[in-house]
């Protein structure tokens, strides 16, 4: 008996294109630059013993480590899976379906408009400047039914820090009108630009973090939503019973140790040490036209039209992040800063074109 499922999904499932994660898109790679990893495994010990339990449910340990961490108080942090979770927990929150929405800045990280559309919330872009910084006008006039603002800084793909001075702005707007809500995912790649320390000034500010970029935890699934003790009690009231399972929150309390807060900086300065050296050499080559700025662990760069890169490395073995479909960034490709061994792979591989 044939029965044709697509009729009870929802209609704006039906309609819905997936976000196309690295591990979506696929490919047979020897070198893996798209997802903005951290390139070398950590190591860890296991001991947890108790998984015949259910984990606590916000980890004690972990949202005190974090909220020493992040220079908050441990009534301000929630823990979740990933920041991708918490991007929709905001939706669930305070976005009424069919009513309300959101506004996100492209070219910025997809997640947000998917995760509205999912959820039946009106994803409204509001297209950044040519400098990638935010057009306050254009927000402003969009305001209507708004009530959660995305704001990506350092920003993914472009990798540039959004002016702090316009956040202000969107927050003096917003209030008691809608959250502003700063992704801070690469934050520890420019640790002295975080916003964390508003959060006693301006009580609709939102800020998401994650273990998945410097900590080099991407695997583990942890993230964090820095806010006032209000919005976090409503999110609470919708997060999972135990979104975080006890490996999970135990290698998570191993990374905020004093240990692993060492490691992680030293993450950080590998990192950017490597990207100098990368962008330096990615300038030097012809098949490239522009090379920015980046305060992540990952650079945009525009090549030539005629180049067709992305394509031509994908058979090579070595998979990037094609940003062409973004608005503005026509022949653009993100490339994660990886290993020495990787990133002189990529000179190679683009010199041979």
């Amino acid at each position: 008996m044939n029965i044709d499922i697509n009729k009870l999904v929802r209609k704006n499932i039906q309609s819905l294109t997936p976000y196309q994660s690295a591990r979506r898109l696929g490919g047979k790679g020897d070198i893996w630059l798209n997802a903005n990893e951290y390139p070398l495994a950590p190591h860890f010990n296991l001991q947890n013993s108790n998984l015949n339990r259910y984990p606590e449910p916000q980890p004690e340990t972990v949202i005190n480590q974090y909220a020493s961490y992040a220079g908050v108080q441990p009534t301000q942090v929630l823990v979740s899976r990933g920041a991708d979770e918490a991007i929709e927990l905001l939706m669930r929150a305070f976005c009424e379906p069919y009513q309300d929405s959101i506004i996100y800045c492209p070219p910025t990280y997809g997640m947000y408009s998917v995760s509205a559309e999912t959820l039946g919330v009106q994803a409204r872009a509001v297209p950044a400047k040519s400098d990638w910084q935010l057009d306050l006008p254009a927000i402003e006039a969009n305001m209507e039914n708004v009530k959660l603002i995305y704001i990506c800084s350092p920003n993914n793909p472009t990798g540039n820090l959004i002016n702090p001075e316009d956040i202000k702005s969107v927050l003096k707007l917003a209030k008691n009108r809608a959250l502003v809500v700063v992704d801070e995912a690469y934050i520890e790649f420019a640790a002295e630009h975080s916003v964390a320390s508003w959060l006693k000034e301006y009580p609709h500010l939102v800020i998401l973090r994650t273990l998945s970029k410097a900590f080099a935890l991407a695997g583990l699934r942890c993230g964090f939503t820095l806010a006032n003790e209000p919005v976090i009690q409503a999110l609470s009231k919708v997060i999972a019973p135990y979104p975080l399972p006890s490996p999970v929150a135990e290698i998570a309390a191993q990374a905020l140790t004093r240990d692993g807060l060492t490691t992680m900086k030293l993450h950080v300065v590998n990192i950017n040490a490597q990207k100098t050296k990368f962008v330096y050499e990615l300038r030097q080559l012809l098949c490239v036209e522009q090379v920015y700025s980046s305060f992540g662990n990952y650079v945009l760069v525009r090549f030539k039209a005629d180049s067709n890169v992305f394509k031509q490395l994908w058979d090579k073995g070595i998979i990037l992040r094609d940003q062409n479909k973004q608005p503005g960034l026509e022949n653009c490709i993100r490339i994660s800063i990886g290993t020495q061994a990787e990133c002189d792979a990529v000179i190679s591989a683009l010199n041979s074109l």
